[in-house]
């Protein structure tokens, strides 16, 4: 059983070190994909922060009334 082990254990580690080796590469051509990302001006995400804010906030607002109002509902029913 040893001697069969080895030589996947050895396959293992050559694959690890192939890969190990390929990183640089991966990491160059990531920094080179980065550079063709159009990215939003400060002014776009501070408007777009804005209008998520606000929007969580309404909905959170429309559903503590909801909650609100069924909870009354419940308060009745239950009398």
């Amino acid at each position: 059983m040893q001697v069969q082990l080895l030589p996947r254990l050895i396959e293992i580690k050559l694959k690890m070190i192939r890969k190990i080796k390929r990183f640089p590469k991966f990491l160059k051509e990531v920094k080179e994909e980065l550079k063709k990302v159009n990215w939003s001006t400060r002014q776009e995400l501070v408007g777009a922060a804005v209008i998520v804010i606000v929007v969580a906030a309404l909905l959170t607002t429309y559903i503590a009334l909801i909650d609100l109002g069924f909870s009354k509902l419940v308060q009745i029913f239950l009398k």
